[in-house]
């Protein structure tokens, strides 16, 4: 792909916002939107769905319709992504209900489905829009490779073949959804078949209490052969240091108890792991600061291309959003207009580094650098719990509403799309995402469990946003013991890390995948691993039909168990199942 120029252009002839592909988008968004919070609340993260969106697209398209195109097709694909970016802020709802559920919190809040629809809803919004001028600096200036992006436009151009090749592709994502959703109804959690376990857990009483086994999984192995062997791994070595070397050692020193449970190791993981995501990311910013000086500088006489929406438009939509947000706000936390407004101009540098981030590295920071954000409003109004969840989980749903949606511009700006029809299904499409998941979360929340050593679906991302707000919210004296020690250590390897990957050293793990995979499962995070090993032997097997059916396949195992995953709370809720 030629890294100055588009892949392809739209001819003159052609219509992108249709109204089939409006409706087909707004199909693909609610079932995105419904899916993704599982996906997220299991994995830890929201593994990239643009990918997904336009297979579905494709299949809700091009079987139907002679006529179909890719250009079309990048509409749907686009709301898809739109309302699953959206969803992922499930972790703050997750988030609220392990604070209510804990003793000592002292707080007592249930966001409803129609709370919850306005706040994300407005954040998102705003976070749309405010992410429009930004496509000009980091896709068209500086051409930003966002891996997601540039596979997701290179799915639309190979759907749009006219060859046997996209029905090949397309077979290949069938088979990979049929088989992960069969294996989702042979587990146990999905309450219908349960043929096996959905953990075999291994090792002794010790290690099966952490949770060290594997996860039966296709969702998390299609998760790893997307993510890449270098993350999977480093993501191995973190969940090897959390949930087999710590307990043991947390243990000998005395600061768990026998019979602890797996949340008790978590509370004390989580602050190496949340120091070296933190700090990793800062100490990018440092070694990258004359190039997010250029950032500033060039959003601020960024030229406007034909199609772009114009920035007088982005600047009357942006600050019609942020007087809902601070409306919706007021009226369910009671939180001040000036904390509101602090939130929202500090989403604008958070989305700057998180999307510089994403562009190169293909990984999102948001969730770690919300806690940094946690810290500054646990200075502004300290010992307030309200006010640290909904302030900084507020500059979250902005600035994560920013990240994928910089990758549908990148697939768009490969096949020569028009920024302006992409905003517009992005500006629609998210409403929808936040209404699908304010509605699902409760059920997951039934079905699966959120809190206890049981749950289901233990969301360690929102595990780490709640206690990091307790322990603000009551002090240092509050730390399990050794804990600040250990999340200087953490921070320190994590600043040691970043510049060493600054300088090309190809040995050194992610810190990023590390920091993540002591917080996610090791039985998840084993599965991913084996992902990665998955594909890299294909790659090497045969680089050919690697690169022609890896995404593909690794598309399908993701989208059919996260299916499944909807369906059976909806069987449970009308009582089909129980």
């Amino acid at each position: 792909m030629p890294s100055d120029e588009p892949v392809s252009q739209k001819p003159p002839e052609v219509r992108e916002l249709t109204v089939r592909s409006i409706i087909c988008g707004l199909c693909i968004a609610a079932v995105m939107g419904a899916s993704y919070p599982y996906i997220v609340l299991k994995l830890g993260f929201g593994p990239n769905v643009s990918v997904v969106s336009a297979f579905f697209g494709y299949l809700a398209l091009g079987i139907f319709f002679k006529d179909y195109n890719r250009w079309e097709n990048n509409i749907v694909q686009t709301a898809g992504t739109a309302a699953a970016q959206t969803a992922f802020m499930c972790i703050l709802l997750a988030a609220f209900d392990m604070l209510s559920a804990s003793p000592t919190a002292h707080f007592h809040l249930t966001l409803t489905p129609l709370q919850a629809f306005w706040w994300l809803a407005t954040g998102g919004i705003l976070g749309v829009l405010l992410a429009i001028p930004m496509r000009q600096h980091f896709v068209v200036d500086e051409r930003l490779p966002f891996p997601d992006g540039t596979a997701a436009g290179t799915t639309l151009i190979v759907l749009d073949a006219a060859d046997a090749g996209a029905r090949r592709a397309a077979r290949a994502l069938a088979i990979g959804a049929v088989a992960s959703a069969a294996l989702m109804l042979m587990t146990e959690d999905a309450r219908v078949i349960a043929w096996f376990p959905s953990v075999m857990l291994i090792g002794p009483a010790i290690l099966q209490t952490t949770g060290v086994g594997i996860n039966w999984s296709l969702l998390s192995l299609g998760s790893g052969m997307i993510i890449g062997f270098r993350v999977d791994l480093s993501m191995l070595i973190g969940a090897t240091l959390s949930w087999v070397v710590a307990p043991y050692a947390l243990l000998h020193y005395g600061i768990i108890k026998p019979g602890f449970g797996k949340n008790d190791v978590l509370f004390w993981i989580m602050w190496p792991a949340t120091g070296m995501l933190v700090f990793a990311g800062l100490a990018g910013l440092v070694i990258r600061w004359g190039v997010l000086k250029k950032t500033f500088s060039n959003l601020a006489g960024a030229s406007a291309d034909e199609g772009t929406v114009p920035v007088k438009w982005v600047g009357i939509g942006s600050l019609l959003a942020s007087i809902a947000v601070i409306v919706v706000m007021k009226a369910i936390f009671g939180i001040a207009i000036w904390i509101t407004a602090v939130s929202i101009i500090l989403s604008v540098p958070l989305m700057l580094v998180g999307l510089r981030v994403l562009g190169e590295t293909n990984w999102g920071p948001i969730s770690a650098l919300a806690n940094l954000m946690q810290g500054v409003f646990g200075a502004l109004v300290p010992g307030n719990i309200m006010v640290n969840m909904a302030a900084s989980g507020n500059t979250g749903i902005i600035a994560t509403d920013s990240e994928a949606l910089m990758q549908d511009y990148r697939a768009g700006f490969m096949i020569g799309s028009t920024p302006k029809n992409m905003a517009i299904m992005q500006l629609i499409a998210t409403p929808v995402g936040a209404a699908a998941v304010a509605w699902m979360y409760p059920l997951l929340r039934s079905t699966y469990g959120i809190v206890g050593n049981n749950a289901g679906l233990s969301s360690p991302t929102s595990r780490r946003w709640a206690g990091f707000a307790e322990i603000l919210s009551r002090g240092t004296s509050a730390l399990p013991h050794g804990a600040v020690a250990a999340l200087v250590i953490g921070s320190m390897l994590g600043i040691i890390f970043a510049i060493l990957e600054s300088r090309g050293a190809k040995w050194v793990p992610s810190p990023t995948g590390i920091g993540i995979g002591m917080l996610v499962p090791f039985a998840v995070v084993l599965v991913l691993f084996f992902g990665g090993i998955v594909d890299s032997l294909w790659r090497r097997a045969n680089a050919d039909a690697h690169e022609r059916f890896s995404v593909p396949l690794a598309s399908g195992l993701i989208a059919g168990e996260a299916i499944v995953a909807v369906v059976i709370p909806l069987l449970v809720a009308i009582g089909v199942v129980r």
